[in-house]
């Protein structure tokens, strides 16, 4: 049984037996693992509030390699973000960020931008950033890393440049021109491009000359989880608490 140590964020816990959680973290060098902190929930105990969901913390754990479950040792709390979670509405999308991170990557699969991601996410929400830009900015990103995130500025099928008006392919993986299309449901509107653009050249708290409505920027967010929805083949219990 080897001794580890690891930056983390912790996604979720739950309680294992009368004293123990199971905690669920998001670690820089080995992506997602699952953890039992024996003794975590009496009252006086050697965690704190280090395991609250969504801390960012140092955590140092033993692993043996034929057990799912790691033992989590001690961890040292790096960046708490409890102050905001006063406001339900930061809970519901802390939750929804760190739902699609379970869905999507498989347990200790190294994944160390969407780990910035999500970081970058959390500190861009506590500087006071808007829930809906950060949200839109946290799906994009997600999207592209799994690489399923399509070319919107091009008809997959006639390659012509979309110019006005085009629709998400019924697939998911790409867009078709007004001509093209025949089943014409999930309308892409031309604030997507500018937004791709503007998300990939900056982080999720730079806010300057950024132009984007709330009805853009929800118009965006459905397409996104359109997408989402498809490649999970189910609706994420989170997203269902947003809408």
């Amino acid at each position: 049984m080897s001794l580890q140590t690891s930056e983390a964020i912790v996604l979720r816990s739950y309680n294992s037996g009368e004293q123990d959680k199971i905690v669920v973290l998001f670690t820089r060098e080995k992506g997602i693992i699952k953890g039992i902190a024996k003794g975590a929930r009496k009252f006086v105990n050697r965690f704190g509030g280090s395991l609250e969901p969504f801390s960012h913390i140092k955590i140092i754990y033993y692993e043996k390699e034929t057990r799912e479950l790691v033992v989590i040792k001690n961890c040292e709390l790096i960046e708490s973000f409890f102050e905001i979670q006063k406001d339900v509405k930061v809970i519901y999308y802390f939750s929804y960020f760190a739902e699609l991170i379970e869905e999507f990557f498989p347990l200790k699969s190294v994944e160390e931008l969407s780990y910035r991601l999500l970081i970058s996410t959390f500190k861009a929400t506590k500087g006071g950033g808007d829930l809906n830009l950060i949200s839109r900015y946290f799906e994009m990103w997600l999207l592209k890393i799994y690489g399923i995130l399509p070319d919107f500025s091009k008809c997959m099928k006639c390659r012509k440049k979309i110019i006005k008006k085009a629709w998400l392919s019924p697939k998911r993986d790409g867009v078709l021109c007004n001509s093209c299309s025949t089943l014409k449901r999930i309308l892409i509107i031309p604030a997507i491009h500018s937004f791709i653009e503007w998300a990939r050249k900056n982080p999720p708290t730079a806010t300057e000359n950024i132009n984007f409505s709330f009805e853009e920027l929800k118009l965006i967010g459905n397409i996104f989880q359109e997408i989402i929805i498809y490649h999970l083949e189910k609706v994420p219990k989170t997203l269902s608490l947003l809408k």
